[in-house]
């Protein structure tokens, strides 16, 4: 329907556990191309082996998504897209980093705009890598804060005088759901749609993918880089809201699984910025939100969870990170591990974030890997025994077809919490 922007979501049901599926579209005389899709396994099965490509930020005017067409070549059982799917900004003339003609209603940022942010998303899946990685298997997506404002919480943005954007957030998840292959759950009303999900992969893998953007409440302690403060540790701010952090209480509390994996959004682990010198924080992320923090790190302890680790998207760098149960406690135990991805495209090959992040690196022991020049994403292969993390990077985003390489990797031994670099 024109209401939905002619968006079809085809809720299949009926299908067999644990098989590959290839589907197309016909309409009108014309037939898409194949896409393919494997299922889960039965909840009860074993559930030997899960393969999880991870990817997040990729403003379309930065460079090409070559990185998605080495990944849509993986064969994953499951795709997940962390956030930053399209950024709020327009789009230049001349393509940005990718220097080609845009076409000029792209040029002003989409504002309020529903048929705006539908061109925006229509544009970025004109790319080629994009269709491949979307053909090629299954996706769980959920979003960051560039599909509606940078750094925004719930309905309030500091880049619009902390004025309420709730019209502008409602024509953004909107244009969101119809382009993005989600469940008819989501349209439950633009205004607040449900997003976060949960997935099984028998009874080796629990994947719960979250929304760290609807909910939160503004960071007490300031936006961006501040200081830490003692109002962040009040238990009523939260970064979840209290009924997804309730659905995902509950389903640690029931979790039997192997493995308990967590996309988020934005980093978990702390990222001191100044050492002893003080306690400069990035507060968008969970760093401003400790008290949240450390009621999920409570909740892994008392489910007793054998494997917590947690995949994140937002910063454009690489984090490999272990996990304490308190990071105001830099003794406490380690009791799991996170794995921060870089961009897809946002940057180009410009060397941004490693200047500014490394020198941080120091103050933060619990960061056992950085890098922050380089484009790519990750591959995650789960089974009995281990969790394996590839570090699959781009040489470059200039141009459509990159070569691709294995940067590093890790492993997480089943049991033993921390991380070692193989």
């Amino acid at each position: 329907t024109p209401e939905l922007a002619q968006s079809v979501h085809a809720d299949v049901n009926g299908l067999r556990p644990r098989r590959d599926y290839h589907y197309r579209f016909r309409h009108a005389g014309v037939i898409s191309e194949v896409g393919r899709f494997r299922t889960t396994p039965h909840p009860g099965e074993r559930g030997d082996r899960m393969r999880i490509a991870f990817a997040s930020c990729q403003a379309w005017a930065d460079g090409y998504y070559g990185a998605l067409g080495h990944l849509a070549n993986e064969d994953a059982d499951l795709h997940v897209h962390l956030g930053d799917y399209v950024y709020e900004g327009g789009i230049p003339g001349d393509g940005g980093f990718r220097k080609t003609t845009v076409p000029a209603v792209l040029a002003p940022a989409p504002g309020n705009d529903i048929t705006r942010w539908r061109q925006q998303y229509a544009w970025y899946k004109t790319d080629p890598d994009l269709q491949a990685a979307h053909r090629a298997g299954a996706w769980m997506v959920t979003w960051d804060d560039h599909e509606v404002l940078n750094d925004y919480a719930n309905t309030t943005s500091q880049y619009r005088g902390f004025s309420d954007i709730s019209v502008r957030r409602r024509a953004a998840y909107q244009a969101w759901y119809e382009h993005q292959p989600v469940r008819l759950r989501a349209s439950r009303g633009f205004a607040s749609p449900v997003i976060y999900r949960r997935l099984r992969w028998g009874r080796l893998v629990q994947f719960d993918l979250i929304d760290g953007r609807q909910y939160r409440d503004v960071p007490p302690c300031g936006w961006g880089e501040a200081n830490a403060c003692a109002a962040a540790s009040n238990p009523d701010v939260s970064l979840l809201g209290t009924e997804q952090e309730n659905w995902l209480t509950r389903g640690y509390r029931d979790s039997t699984v192997r493995w308990n994996l967590l996309g988020s959004n934005v980093m978990l682990s702390r990222l001191d910025h100044d050492g002893a010198a003080g306690d400069l924080l990035w507060n968008d992320a969970w760093d401003g939100f400790p008290a949240a923090r450390l009621r999920l790190m409570e909740s892994w302890r008392r489910s007793k969870l054998r494997n917590p680790v947690t995949f994140t998207g937002d910063w454009h760098s690489t984090f490999v990170n272990e996990v304490h149960s308190d990071f105001d406690r830099p003794d406490s135990p380690v009791i799991g591990a996170e794995f921060v991805g870089t961009s897809i495209s946002t940057n180009g090959d410009k060397a941004v974030y490693g200047p500014y992040y490394g020198p941080m690196i120091k103050h933060n022991p619990h960061i056992t890997f950085f890098d922050g020049d380089r484009r790519g994403y990750q591959v995650a292969t789960m089974d009995d025994d281990a969790l394996r993390v590839d570090l699959r990077m781009v040489d470059t985003v200039a141009v459509r077809n990159p070569k691709a390489y294995t940067h590093a990797s890790f492993e997480v031994t089943d049991g033993v919490p921390g991380v070692r670099q193989l």
